[in-house]
């Protein structure tokens, strides 16, 4: 089937990679360029296959380098384009993932880690100067169509690059979803776009990271320099902060323990508290869906009235510090997630069980030491 037959809001039974890829082509993705990478591959795969019979381009690069330059090049002249990979690719991308945030290019960026040690890499990033991406973490397939489709919004709203952050969970299950394109809203013109149209007019333009301009409406032509042009994108950052949070929150009116989680491994959380609930103890959850912006009100709100905040991710502890900042002391925080992964290393392992979970928010309710 093409993309256009499955984008018809009739829901199917997909995996992850395959909805990703046809939510970017019904936000209008045109471009997409990546290297092969597990769990990465599978997206590049579901772009291969449906992006040319809609009228776009997938490149499988030689490396990620080439990649996020190509996704680069196509998001220049004004067409919606993505790129991404796994952390470790990623890792190759940094600089030129500030650059575009400097140049103020609309990039989307899937990130399908291996497990959850990209969150520094994805919330802080490695690059240089004054910049910060969005990050959206989907914690199941029918959202990741949502935040898939709302981060070209995003991006092309705020011309800022926006994260996907996914994992191997959510590349690989299946689920049945309905794929169609969603209307966010009206968009500024992209009038900035390198396309050729002002070629010879004595106002062409350039897309720089540094602010360099043939041509400044502003100030009548001429260069509208760095240092104006660093501090527009640095008070842009407060007001993307300001307005892009995004949270989910459940039982914390009475909640004495408070767990916070987020992508797939939160929707196993979801269900313990909820298990939990029904038992009677008093337990609720935050679930960031912005991982920057960070939803640190929504925390401190939560954390005044509650006795202890557990933090549950796979790895060895770094949203942890985010959660920290939200509450401020307002009550102990508590890791009992942890790193946990197949044999393979690339997947999820044992840690996931719905049964490790419950014993683990038990354990630190009832005030007993958890151990991971």
């Amino acid at each position: 089937m093409t993309a256009t037959e499955m984008v018809t809001g009739r829901r199917q039974l997909m995996e992850g990679s395959e909805a990703m890829a046809l939510a970017s082509i019904a936000a209008g993705c045109k471009f997409f360029a990546g290297y092969p990478m597990t769990p990465f591959t599978e997206l590049l795969e579901n772009f291969a296959k449906y992006l040319p019979d809609a009228g776009g381009v997938c490149i499988n690069a030689e490396s990620e380098l080439e990649a996020v330059g190509m996704a680069w090049g196509a998001v220049a002249t004004g067409n919606r384009a993505a790129t991404g990979s796994t952390g470790q690719g990623l890792a190759l991308m940094q600089e030129s993932f500030a650059e575009a945030c400097l140049a103020e290019l609309p990039m989307v960026i899937f990130d399908m880690a291996r497990g959850q040690g990209d969150y520094f890499q994805a919330t802080r990033g490695g690059g240089h100067g004054d910049y910060r991406h969005m990050v959206l973490a989907p914690h199941d397939i029918a959202e990741a169509v949502e935040l898939t489709q709302l981060a070209f919004h995003l991006a092309d709203k705020w011309l800022n690059p926006v994260i996907i952050y996914g994992d191997y969970l959510l590349a690989h299950i299946q689920e049945a979803v309905s794929v169609e394109p969603i209307d966010f809203g009206p968009l500024p013109e992209k009038d900035w776009a390198v396309d050729g149209s002002q070629s010879g007019t004595g106002r062409a333009g350039i897309v720089s990271s540094l602010g360099f301009k043939k041509y400044s409406p502003e100030g009548g032509g001429g260069n509208v320099g760095m240092e104006a042009h660093f501090k527009r994108i640095a008070a842009k950052i407060p007001l993307m902060e300001a307005a892009e949070t995004r949270v989910e929150t459940g039982y914390l009116d009475d909640a004495e323990t408070i767990v916070v989680a987020y992508g797939p491994p939160a929707k196993f959380v979801k269900w313990v508290v909820a298990h939990l609930r029904e038992q009677g103890e008093k337990v609720g959850f935050v679930r960031p869906i912005t991982l920057w912006s960070y939803p640190y009100e929504a925390l401190a709100k939560a954390s005044e009235t509650a006795d202890r905040v557990l933090v549950f991710e796979l790895g060895a502890g770094q949203m942890i510090e985010d959660v920290r900042l939200g509450v401020l002391g307002r009550a102990p925080v508590i890791p009992i997630g942890g790193i946990s992964t197949d044999s393979s290393g690339f997947g999820v392992g044992k840690i996931l069980d719905a049964e490790i979970i419950t014993e683990r928010v038990l354990a630190a309710h009832r005030g007993q030491e958890v151990s991971v």
